[in-house]
């Protein structure tokens, strides 16, 4: 091929088809029509001289000239993209961004409310809003820029993924406020042998917090205790004030929902803890309008467990 006839644009709609494995998909990324962007792939074709693309039953397949070039030119992609951005400026009272975050649905209840509100003061020509991620998803889809930032329990060790701690969260328990263990209780502290008696509720959005609330009950010696599983937070204030469940949940969302529907916080043996990461991709680490908005975040979330200008690649915290 003469590679000084390639129009380097396609090179974008070849990394948006090898990451998604769809013309459509590809094309919603980069904002193109379906036609443009299936246009764009036979000129491609035509430049590589190759199909580069095949129909199987998960989608478009790569071919091996596609599984090889594809990466690559992905890679120093995002190198170009991040040297541009340098010494560029951010005004965020005109700017019209469109920030995308990925947040459980507890995620969504504490943080976004308190990030909205600084965003419609600050930057009021902006939109916001919460792209569903699986969390086995966040690190690739931070890369394919499908996403601005991430919060949230992470354990993210992709290449390339930077993280910055914001604070130590740890679980507790929530009860009806009449509720009492089996045996007394000291102070607003659960041992675990009361635990053992408890029915317990378990709310996990995501498979990675259920891992973790599943974690804490082994730790415990709790892992096989009976329980009532939740999807969704939503719902577990009206499930523990009208029965005898206890509810593991992160002390923040306790704080938020306990004096409003009556309910009591009880303490856990030690051992229940965990990080609350903020992460996002190395290729946007200097570009300003992400380094607001990461300031924004820690503005309002963080404790000064890392400092603002130390962010560290998140293989590193396994």
């Amino acid at each position: 091929m003469n590679f000084r006839q390639l129009d380097l644009n396609l090179l974008r709609v070849l990394c948006a088809i090898y990451r998604t494995g769809s013309v459509t998909e590809a094309g919603q990324q980069l904002a193109l029509s379906q036609s443009a962007t299936s246009n764009a792939l036979a000129r491609l074709r035509h430049c590589f001289g190759d199909a580069l693309f095949v129909r199987s039953p998960s989608g478009l397949h790569p071919t091996r000239l596609a599984q090889r070039v594809a990466p690559l030119v992905a890679d120093h992609l995002l190198h170009l993209e991040a040297a541009l951005c340098e010494g560029e400026s951010f005004e965020p009272a005109s700017a019209g961004m469109h920030w995308r975050l990925s947040l459980s649905d507890l995620g969504e209840m504490m943080f976004l409310p308190a990030l909205a509100r600084e965003l419609r003061r600050s930057s009021p020509g902006s939109r916001l809003s919460n792209e569903a991620v699986d969390a086995a998803r966040v690190s690739a889809a931070l890369e394919a820029r499908e996403i601005d930032l991430a919060i949230g329990m992470l354990q993210a060790d992709h290449q390339g993924v930077l993280g910055e701690l914001l604070f130590r969260e740890h679980y507790v328990a929530l009860t009806a406020r009449d509720w009492q263990p089996a045996t007394p209780a000291i102070g607003r502290r659960l041992e675990r042998s009361q635990l053992s008696r408890a029915a317990l509720a378990l709310a996990a959005p995501t498979a990675s917090l259920l891992g973790s609330v599943q974690r804490v009950l082994e730790r415990l010696d709790l892992g096989g205790a009976n329980c009532v599983r939740l999807r969704h937070y939503g719902a577990v204030p009206e499930l523990v004030r009208g029965t005898d469940l206890v509810a593991i949940v992160p002390q923040m969302f306790a704080d938020a929902v306990a004096a409003r529907h009556d309910l009591r916080v009880w303490q856990l043996p030690d051992g229940t803890s965990y990080d609350v990461m903020m992460v996002w991709h190395q290729s946007v680490n200097g570009d300003p309008a992400q380094r607001w908005l990461r300031e924004q975040v820690r503005h309002l979330f963080g404790q000064g467990r890392v400092a603002a200008n130390e962010p560290v690649d998140c293989a590193s915290l396994g």
